[in-house]
Parts: structure tokens; C-alpha cells; sequence
């Protein structure tokens, strides 16, 4: 039991302290549950963000879904998603009583423009350590620059582009057969 408050306090306060969606999520996803909690290790995390972009439904969510899962089962899974969409429950609950008296302020303005800059930056962040984890060897680099071209150049679906970036990765895996002929 004490498990499963710890997963939904700590999906609790990613909920509550993730602003701009399911990218600006990954640098807190990364320090709280690969670096603080080993529950997860950066490969399943980025597997997770991937799978959890491709399915139905919000990034964050699904993210939390899966790793709550993985720890503790079906009931992990419930609470890891209900710990991170409490926060926004109230959130958007308070906002909305308050916010239409408020929203042509100039404070109020400026305040939404600086976090959006700060939810840039921590997804430019982000796609920096996903990209040094991720871009390994020539076969990455050709991966990710088709897929980012196809990204900026096309309306392509994301689940799409990830479908795509799958079988480029099974099609231009290395040949470990030829490698292992050698060594024998």
C-alpha cells in the first residue's frame, strides 16, 4: 500500500508541475523515475513515451499508465494515471472559475507567454538527451533525419512517423549473422 501512495504522490506532483503536455513531462519522468526511483531505465522510458505518443489518449497519461503498470500491476496502473491527472483536475477546476475574469489582463498574458518559453526550453532539453541516447550509430542518424523531414514536411500523424521509424529500424538493423560469421 505504501507503494502505490508513493506512485500517485509522485505522479501527483509531475501532474502537477508539468506545463505544456506529455514533452515538457520527460525531464521530470527522467530524474524522478530513472534517476530517484530506478523504476523504470531510460530505454523502457523512451519505449513507454514512444508507445504512449502512438495510443489513443494524452502522452503524460499514458506514460503514467504504463510505468505504474510495470511496477505494480493493473492497480499501478490506475493510480499512476489517476496521480497524474488529479492535479490538472483541480487545476483546470480553479482556472476555469477564475480565468474568464482574468484572461485579458496584461499580467495575466505575459505570465502564459513566459511558460510557454519555459515549456520550449525544457522540451528542447528533452530532445537533447532523448537525441544522445537515441542517435547511436549512422543507421540512427539516417532514421532521424528521414523522420524529421517527413515531420516538418508533410502533415504525416506522429503514430505514423513512428510506425515509419519502426520498420526503417527493423529494415536497416545490423546484420548480426554476417558479424558472428566473421568471428567464427
Amino acid at each position: 500500500m505504501k507503494e502505490l501512495i508513493e506512485l500517485f504522490l509522485v505522479f501527483a506532483q509531475i501532474g502537477a508541475t508539468t506545463f505544456g503536455g506529455g514533452y515538457a513531462m520527460l525531464p521530470i519522468l527522467q530524474r524522478e523515475i530513472v534517476e530517484k526511483r530506478h523504476w523504470s531505465t531510460e530505454d523502457e522510458l523512451m519505449d513507454y513515451y514512444a508507445i504512449g505518443q502512438c495510443t489513443p489518449g494524452i502522452i503524460a497519461v499514458n506514460t503514467a499508465t504504463f510505468i505504474g503498470y510495470r511496477q505494480f500491476g493493473i492497480l499501478g496502473g490506475i493510480i499512476g494515471t489517476l496521480g497524474v491527472v488529479f492535479p490538472s483536475i483541480v487545476i483546470i477546476t480553479v482556472i476555469a472559475l477564475f480565468l474568464t475574469n482574468f484572461a485579458e489582463l496584461a499580467i495575466v498574458k505575459h505570465a502564459f507567454a513566459g511558460i510557454r518559453v519555459c515549456v520550449c526550453v525544457l522540451i528542447l532539453d528533452s530532445v537533447v538527451k532523448l537525441g544522445r541516447k537515441s542517435i547511436v550509430d549512422n543507421r540512427c542518424v539516417i532514421i532521424f533525419l528521414v523522420i524529421l523531414a517527413l515531420s516538418m514536411l508533410t502533415p504525416l500523424s506522429p503514430a505514423l512517423l513512428v510506425i515509419l521509424a519502426g520498420i526503417a529500424g527493423f529494415l536497416l538493423k545490423p546484420d548480426t549473422n554476417k558479424k558472428g560469421a566473421k568471428n567464427a
